[in-house]
């Protein structure tokens, strides 16, 4: 009698402290309210008491779904008629059999739900994940939360899973909190509810039920409701304006269904550890009556520790159905607890009403998610639909969005000056930083440091002046242990008050509440989690490919509260992503492949290297085949071509780009003005504007090595060769060659006293470029090789170019270009092809420059930016479009200064798909690089076609460089 009394007074009471909710409308209701009411009256009127009771139970799969498990599994569809299903683990096509195969022993369809907060991928293998909700939480942009839930909606109807148990929305205001924590989209309410909002309005615009639990707020536990009962101890004025505060958002903006909590809130329930799953006060009389929600009451999975023990089977599924909830998700014995129910109807416990009730709801749910209409699922590229390009756009976008600055003195991020820096990475936890490393050297040189005392690490770190950091912990799982060890405390504490240090951390943000200080720390990144993406996108972030554009959700300390963010700005450096993303379609780039595998076959190049970039995103970087046709070792991003003529445009370029910015050379400028030795010859009055469209009367070139070779052997003649070094034969041709030193300035007579054409036309020349290097380097009073370094390589994050590349680089690392048999008698490996530029020491204005495919993209990319990279200026970009212009198209010529361009005709370098003001070059050995201004389009080709014999010219009569160009075109989108 007591109890009565106080639950009337209770009911009372509660309005007065809890403020009135309603839905306006029912939200399981379709448009056509009248074809809805009469399936779902037809199907209900058609039904026995038992299936009835039936269509309240959901029941889980197991995981090892043997022949026994799957029989019992259908002995309950069929004799207890229950109306739902739920799936916990294993892969997508093996649901979607089970599914099919349950579905089809079923009277009425089955509701089918799975917990997909971040995605199918939080449960099922091979399939599509997204973000935790903390890392949702820290993006400004809610229309990327709302295209999340649709995608993921879209993923669970392509499976044929009807409602997803998402969002969470408890506000995790407590740190220790062991379930919830990264499921949280953080700790204050607005946000929270905003975030969890706009995720529930992109499930259901995809026809999706959604549940937002956990009712009434799970988010200030310590304590895990899977294996006990969490208490909330607060009272109900704040559950009300905090806990409830996302529950009543979302009822208002239509919420299909609620899940309710396994906790013990004794403000409002008053019998001690009393499960708020079936509490009739807090189902029925704050969520119903209060709150006024219309759609589906979901119980948590009563197999969970925090109810189970209070009650036995059977008995807890009567008790969560009488406190209000429609669905009893997953029971431990719904034969015995069908009985209980169906016991309890007839008892008068359970009226008609109620049972009608709960289960009308259940069937106007599964009439708006068009089980009316059933059909199975077909698995016919299951996985890829399941794993589609645009879903991995959009988590790119996301872990974009989130990554959070939340200190940066003195502006240490972005890292600029790179020609200043010597960068060393320390990586701590216990989980892999590999990705994270490896994107953060496709920008410059960084060198994984590692040491097993603290000593040694301080040491060797006093070699470098930057220092990052990355903490990266298991992305298994939101639940994965995310604190620093004592140990990496005190190294990060000493790393940092030693050196200039930014640490990323991978993990969830609460890691950083043990930190005793942050004070000798210059930057912060909190990355939220340590997936492939995030570690990418944070390297990006750091060398400012992208800017920071994340909000902290949750405090931190004092130093950090929630919504603490700082800015970094965007050094146009290339950013890393997929070819969707800046309107280019990877599934027709993905003919290339087609292309590149013939050309491997025919054994047009034993391999190359292949990268494509639009509007300053790297989209298409892929490595083919081997270095030789041994096949002994495969081709990676890292390895070193030579560039033959792309030298041209990379290395001399520039230099004289920069002088003419400088006002040190004019495009009229001439050559007798520039080289004294020339004044008087034929060549005295060539422009520099001339030569270098090709415009002059120059030959194409001189084979000087020809005039130093044994008239009888045809092998290098003793006069201008030695094997070994000496004072007199110091200019290195090859591992076992040098040349006569006082022979390179006769190399420059030879151009000087060289007839000139009879006629002006157009006529490709390497000569200009031996002049252009001498005055480049006489001015300088240096060589070519560190002038380009100095004022471009090193500051643009260029490490992997150079010429003489043997002086920087492991030689493994270097693609042989020829076994050359007519001139230096052995394989070219790291010694440049050209044999003009080899009797330059290697060091050539024509050739010589080596270069992996990312740096000829970086440097290709500060053209597009019109001088720019990196925050520097190298030159303007009035001074780089000179260059770029045609100057005597209408002479048929079709060349920039220094550049090549598009054919005027039908033949010529490109494919003839792109516009005029786009520019680049090809070389002897198989390069080729071009940049299109008006797409945004940079490609970069690089292969030893030359390997094993320079004669085999299959690559380029086959047009494989153009025809990869021309698919590279076909695949833009918009």
């Amino acid at each position: 009698m007591w109890y009565t009394i106080r639950n009337l007074v209770f009911f009372i009471l509660i309005g007065t402290t809890f403020n009135v909710y309603a839905q306006s409308e029912n939200p399981l209701l379709v448009q056509n309210q009248e074809a809805q009411r009469f399936w779902v009256d037809s199907v209900y009127n058609k039904m026995t008491l038992k299936e009835k009771v039936g269509q309240l139970f959901m029941i889980d799969i197991p995981v090892s779904t043997s022949k026994k498990e799957v029989d019992e599994i259908k002995r309950l569809v069929t004799e207890f008629f229950v109306g739902g299903i739920i799936f916990t683990k294993g892969g997508p096509l093996q649901q979607a059999k089970l599914t099919n195969s349950f579905q089809s022993v079923s009277k009425i369809p089955l509701l089918v739900g799975m917990d997909a907060e971040w995605g199918l991928g939080m449960r099922l293998d091979s399939t599509q994940v997204f973000p935790y909700n903390m890392a949702l939480g820290a993006i400004q942009n809610d229309t990327l939360i709302e295209e999340t839930g649709r995608q993921i909606a879209r993923n669970c109807k392509r499976l044929g899973i009807h409602i997803n148990f998402a969002p969470v929305v408890d506000i995790n205001t407590n740190p220790q909190n062991p379930i919830i924590g990264n499921r949280s989209f953080g700790e204050n309410k607005n946000k929270v509810a905003k975030k969890a909002l706009s995720l529930m309005r992109g499930m259901q615009k995809e026809g999706i039920l959604t549940s937002a639990k956990h009712f009434p707020g799970h988010g200030d536990t310590e304590t895990d409701s899977h294996n006990t009962l969490p208490i909330i101890n607060f009272d109900s004025k704040r559950i009300d304006s905090v806990e409830l505060h996302p529950f009543k958002t979302l009822i208002n903006d239509g919420l299909t269904s609620v899940m309710t909590a396994h906790l013990s809130i004794p403000s409002i329930e008053y019998r001690q550890d009393y499960p708020s799953s079936i509490s009739e006060k807090i189902v029925t009389g704050i969520l119903k009556n209060e709150l006024g929600f219309n759609g589906l009451v979901i119980s948590d999975g009563l197999n969970m520790k925090g109810v189970s023990d209070y009650k036995s089977p059977g008995d807890l599924d009567l008790a969560a159905f009488l406190a209000g909830n429609d669905i009893l998700l997953m029971s431990q014995d719904v034969p015995l607890a069908s009985q209980k129910i169906v016991s309890a109807y007839y008892s008068g416990a359970i009226t008609e009403e109620r049972l009608s009730k709960s289960v009308k709801k259940i069937l106007y749910s599964k009439y708006k998610v068009g089980l009316n209409r059933y059909k199975p699922i077909d698995t016919t590229f299951l996985y890829q639909e399941l794993n589609s390009v645009k879903g991995k756009v959009l988590n790119n976008k996301l872990v974009e969005s989130s990554l959070t600055v939340i200190k940066n003195n003195k502006a240490t991020l972005p890292i600029k000056n790179l020609n200043l820096k010597k960068i060393a990475y320390v990586s701590l936890g216990d989980s892999s930083g590999d990705t994270f490393y490896n994107e953060l050297n496709k920008y410059t040189k960084v060198d994984w440091v590692k040491a097993g005392l603290l000593s040694d690490m301080i040491e060797k770190l006093k070699n470098y002046n930057y220092v990052i950091v990355g903490f990266h912990k298991s992305n298994r799982s939101p639940w994965e242990n995310y604190k620093f060890k004592d140990k990496e405390l005190v190294w990060l504490y000493e790393i940092a008050r030693l050196n200039t240090t930014v640490l990323s951390v991978f993990a969830k943000p609460y890691a950083m509440l043990d930190m005793i200080t942050t004070t000798n720390l210059e930057s912060i990144l909190i990355s939220y989690q340590n997936s492939n993406e995030a570690q990418e996108k944070s390297a990006q972030l750091l060398f400012g490919a992208l800017k920071s554009k994340g909000v902290l959700p949750v405090s931190l300390g004092e130093d950090y509260p929630e919504g603490t963010y700082v800015e970094t700005r965007s050094l146009n450096r290339l950013s890393y992503g997929l070819p969707e993303s800046v309107g280019m379609n990877s599934y027709k780039l993905q003919r290339i492949d087609s292309i590149v595998d013939f050309a491997l076959t025919e054994k047009m190049a034993p391999g190359l290297q292949l990268i494509v970039a639009r509007k300053g995103k790297v989209i298409f970087n892929k490595n083919y085949g081997y270095h030789t046709y041994n096949k002994f070792k495969k081709v990676k991003g890292t390895d070193i071509y030579d560039l033959a003529s792309l030298t041209k445009i990379l290395a001399t370029l520039p230099m004289i780009i920069e002088m003419k910015d400088k006002g040190i050379v004019s495009l009229n400028t001439k050559v007798g003005e520039m080289l004294p030795s020339f004044k008087g010859s034929n060549k005295e009055h060539i422009t520099v504007r001339s030569m270098l469209s090709h415009y002059a009367k120059l030959k194409a070139w001189i084979p000087f090595y020809v005039h130093t070779l044994d008239t009888v052997t045809r092998r290098p003649d003793k006069k201008y060769y030695r094997n070994y070094k000496t004072d007199d034969f110091n200019i290195q041709v090859t591992n076992n060659l040098y040349f006569r030193k006082d022979m390179k300035d006769s190399l420059l007579l030879k151009i000087r006293d060289s007839d000139l054409r009879t006629r002006l036309s157009y006529k490709y020349s390497d000569l200009p470029y031996y002049l252009l290097k001498k005055y480049i380097e006489d001015y300088y009073d240096d060589n070519l090789d560190r002038l380009t370094q100095q004022h471009f390589y090193s500051s643009l994050g260029a490490n992997n170019t150079s010429f003489l590349p043997l002086s920087r680089f492991k030689k493994k690392r270097i693609v042989p270009t020829e076994n050359d048999q007519i001139f230096r008698g052995e394989i070219i490996h790291g010694y440049v092809h050209d044999q003009g530029a080899a009797m330059m020491g290697g060091i050539a204005g024509h050739a010589g420059l080596f270069a992996n495919a990312n740096d000829i993209t970086k440097i290709m990319q500060m053209y597009l930016n019109g001088g720019s990279y990196g925050g520097k200026q190298y030159f303007e970009k009035a001074t780089l479009d000179e260059f770029n212009k045609c100057h005597y198209c209408y002479k048929n010529v079709r060349r920039g200064i220094g550049f090549d361009k598009p054919q005027l005709g039908k033949v010529g370098p490109t494919c003839g798909c792109l516009s005029r003001k786009s520019f680049g070059h090809s070389g002897f050995t198989g390069t080729f690089t071009w940049a299109d201004p008006e797409e945004e389009i940079i490609y970069v080709f690089l292969s030893n076609r030359t390997f094993p014999n320079a004669a085999n010219r299959k690559l380029i009569s086959n047009n494989i460089r153009s025809d990869i160009q021309r698919l590279i075109y076909e695949a833009i989108e918009y």
